[in-house]
Parts: structure tokens; sequence; C-alpha cells
């Protein structure tokens, strides 16, 4: 049935299966008080914001505010400000003061909103320093990078995973970015993450049972144990890797959908691109061929998607140029490694015979034959000039496709008339292209951090693979083992493991100040 198991207790609460809470333990590691500036500082605004946490914040503000009244908590109170040593008139601000751990931080914080000015903030900030008196165990610092956060998640107010969604969040620069973090920070990813550890923690317990009490079980009924724990681990690895395909996808959000416009000199690639970005001056448009002779990037927000919009050098064959020949190297390049092409071509000055130039064809053919999972539009520019005329447009269209391994989905417009041949209809073909790169289902994108899919590829699916193959081989040993491996790598991304302090630099680090 399985090999022979030596006696070997595994006790599910004492061991490291279950983890003591990180934050009971650094709850009071962090004794100095930080303060730190939260709006962008350097630009005029009309408040600036500074956040103070840390068990000096109310006798903070009854120095600031020259008073010996302690503040009602969570009420936004205006008063004056004076800087010390000397009480002259700071500023005229808005209060609020947080009481521990009724706070982001988990401590006391104080939240000043004053004017935006330099010298506000830097006389505020003097006033703070002046107030460190070590000697008598008042400890009063700039905050590091992050550190209000770090504070909170020490303080058991978030975990980890919700952290990263607040950073994602404020680095969001589209609305499927700014959603995706949502699922972060509202803590969905943590639920499913602490759900999938359940299981593994009872498959663990599971596994304990047969380890220590097989001699005196019947075989069915440890046969029975297995198959169950077994069915529940196969079940979490089907939703595992799906969940990792979704957040492979959901990886363009970030880094931006590669969009590629090819096509011979002079079909009106430049004027597309400024009709897309409503920028006339983004791209020079002329009747020069070959006019665009290197790939210019263009980052766009299309329809809430990320998108990097290329407009690439013309492409023939026949140029002895070696600037132009340099940008249709360029262009090649920018194809091959872009997830969406968009071939234009004119059908007003193109032979029907040979409408494309082979250069563009073996581009296209060759990506086709590799399998590239690359959506190609063929843009058919200038029909506004056919529309008398469309039994040559239509051949003209197909003496193109048929250069083609596969169909191309064909759009036709024009950059002159809007009327019938709108821009807009390619931009809502090229949004319904960007939902499927990333995304499944019906259901929102999911992005998390490197960090986070580091340790799902290499602790929790590797864990479970290794469980597998282990029980293959009858040895119920190591298949328990990996299963704790499994489900350490989530407690490590939530940070519920006890050895998290090596991830917490990593995390933070990408903070900004007074965050």
């Amino acid at each position: 049935m399985f090999k022979s198991i030596k006696s070997k207790s595994i006790n599910i609460v004492n061991n490291k299966f279950l983890y003591s809470s990180v934050q009971n333990i650094a709850s009071h590691s962090f004794r100095p008080t930080v303060y730190a500036l939260s709006t962008p500082s350097g630009i005029k605004s009309a408040v600036a914001v500074v956040r103070i946490t840390g068990k000096e914040s109310l006798n903070i503000y009854k120095k600031l505010a020259n008073t010996i009244k302690e503040p009602k908590p969570r009420q936004a109170l205006l008063r004056n400000l004076y800087a010390q040593p000397d009480n002259i008139l700071l500023d005229n601000a808005i209060v609020i003061y947080f009481q521990g751990p009724k706070s982001y931080t988990g401590e006391d914080m104080l939240e000043l909103y004053l004017h935006g000015s330099k010298s506000v903030v830097n006389t505020l900030f003097t006033t703070l320093r002046s107030f460190n008196d070590k000697k008598n165990g008042i400890d009063i610092r700039m905050a590091e990078p992050g550190e209000f956060s770090k504070r909170g998640f020490l303080n058991g107010k978030m975990d980890l995973t919700e952290l990263e969604g607040i950073r994602d969040i404020i680095d969001s620069e589209t609305e499927i970015e700014r959603r995706s973090a949502l699922k972060s920070f509202m803590g969905e990813n943590k639920e499913l993450f602490e759900l999938w550890r359940s299981i593994l923690l009872n498959a663990m317990a599971q596994m304990a049972v047969v380890i220590d009490f097989s001699e005196d079980a019947d075989i069915e009924n440890v046969n029975e144990i297995l198959a169950d724990t077994k069915g529940s681990i196969d079940f979490l690895y089907k939703d595992l890797l799906k969940f990792i395909s979704k957040i492979n996808k959901t990886n363009l959000l970030k880094s931006g959908i590669k969009v590629c416009l090819l096509g011979e000199p002079n079909v009106g690639k430049s004027s597309l691109i400024n009709k897309i970005s409503s920028n006339d001056d983004l791209a020079i448009v002329s009747n020069i061929p070959g006019t665009t002779r290197d790939s210019i990037d263009s980052v766009l927000d299309l329809n809430g998607y990320k998108i990097i919009l290329t407009d690439t050098a013309g492409i023939r064959s026949d140029t002895l140029d070696d600037i132009e020949v340099m940008g249709i190297l360029k262009a090649k390049k920018k194809f091959n490694n872009s997830d969406i092409a968009m071939l234009m071509v004119d059908p007003s000055n193109s032979d029907i015979e040979n409408p494309i130039d082979p250069v563009i064809i073996s581009m296209v053919n060759k990506s086709i034959d590799n399998k590239e999972d690359k959506k190609i539009y063929l843009l058919v520019n200038k029909c506004d000039l056919f529309e008398n005329n469309e039994t040559f447009l239509n051949n003209y269209i197909s003496s193109i496709l048929n250069k083609f391994d596969s169909k191309l989905e064909v759009i036709k417009l024009s950059c002159q008339d809007q009327s019938k041949f709108p821009v807009e209809d390619l931009i809502e073909n090229l949004g319904a292209a960007c939902k499927d790169l990333t995304s499944q289902d019906d259901s929102d994108p999911i992005l998390v951090s490197s960090r986070v899919q580091e340790l799902l590829k290499e602790e929790v699916v590797y864990g479970i693979v290794e469980f597998q193959n282990a029980l293959l081989n009858d040895d119920i040993l190591v298949a328990s083992e990996n299963l704790n491996i499994a489900a350490n790598g989530l407690a490590k991304i939530t940070g519920s493991s006890i050895d998290v302090d090596e991830v917490l630099g990593t995390v933070f680090s990408s903070f900004c100040i007074g965050k």
C-alpha cells in the first residue's frame, strides 16, 4: 500500500504547520514616533497633509496647539498651530487625532491639514525635530518609505497582500489597474489564500492521522483517508493553476499591452496614431514616403487599458537608405514583440496584383507559422475614396487576405472622413482584444506583486506537485512535508508566517514616504 512508516508524531498545533501571528510579536518593537508629508512635496498646492504616528502623537498635538486639553478622537478640529520653541504662530490648520488601535497604523495618530506652503511644512518639520529628546525617552524622527503601512501590518491592521494592494492603487494609471488592485486592498485575495491554506492544513492533519495511526487502522480506512486528501489537494491545484493563468494575463496591465502599427510608407500610420491619441503633435505627418524612420512609442489609456502604441517606420523591400533600413529592422523587432499588431494598407496607392510588400507578408506569415498568440488586424485606410467603387475595394481586400496563411480581421477606416469610417470602430475592437488578453470569463483581472507570484510558483505549486509525486511513490512522510512547504508559502504571502522579516524590506521599499 505505502512504504513502512516509523512512528513519528506530527503535532499540528505546536509544530510549524500553524504559525504564531507576527503582529503579536512585533507590535511593540517600533518605539519612535515618526512623521512624514503624505502629499507630494516640492509643488505648490492648497493643502499639505502631514501624518504623525506613535506614542508621542497626543503630546505633539498639545505642544503644537499650545493646549493641555485632549482632542476628541476622529473629529476634524480647526486649530492654530505654533512653531516651537518660540511659540510663534505657524498656521491655522485642520487637525484630526486617531486614538490607537482604531487608526491606520494601530497606534495613536495625528493628521495635520496645513496650507500647502513649503515654508509652512519645513517650519513644522523643524518644530517636530526639536521635540526629539532621547535622553528623556522621547524618540521622534522622519518616517521611512512605507513605514506607516508597515506599522499597520505589524499591529494586525492588514496583511501583506492588502498592503501591496494599497501600493498598486497608488501606482495605478488606468481604471482596469485600479479595479484589479482593489481585489488585494479589499482583502479578496487574502480570503482566497487563507481558504487554500486551511485546505492544506486540513490535509496535513489527515496525513498526520495516517502517519500516527496507520498500524492500528484498517487498510481500507487508510486508503480512504489518502484518497480524500488527494482529491481535496487536486481540486485546490486546479484552482491555483487557474489563478496563476489569470495573473499571467493581467501582468500586461502594469507593463502595458504592446500594440504595433506597421505598413508601407505613406499609408497613413502617423495620421491614425494622431487620431487615436488625440495629439496632433505626437507624430510627424508628411506626404514624403518614409518620413517616420524610427519607432515612436506612445502610452495611452484605451477604454481603461494601458497600451503602448508604436508607430513603426514604413516597410519596403526596395530601399537603399541605411537609416531607413535600420528603421525597418526596428519595426520588425517591435512587431515580433507586440501583443497586438495592426497592418495598415492604402488601396488608393496599390497594385491589386501586388497589393502589399513581400517583406510584410513574410513577417506576418512567420508569426502565424510560429503559432504566436497575436491578434492581427488589417486596417484598410482611405475607404471614403471608394464609396462608389466597392467592388474594387472588396477585391483589393481579398487579394491581400489571400497572401496570408490565416485570416486577418478587417477594419475599414478613414483618417480624413470620420462620418462613415470612424476610428472609434478600431478603438472598440482594440478594447475587446485587450480584454481577451488580460482577463478570463467576466470577472475582473487579478493583479498581484512579483513577490506573490514567485511564492505561488516556487513554493505553493512546487509543494503540491511534490506532494502528488510522493503519493504516487507511497511516501507518506515526504508527501506531508511537501504540504507543509505549500502551506508555508501561502503564509509568507499574507505575512502570517513568523519567518517574514526577509520579505518586509521588499514589500515596503517601493512605498512612498508618508504611506
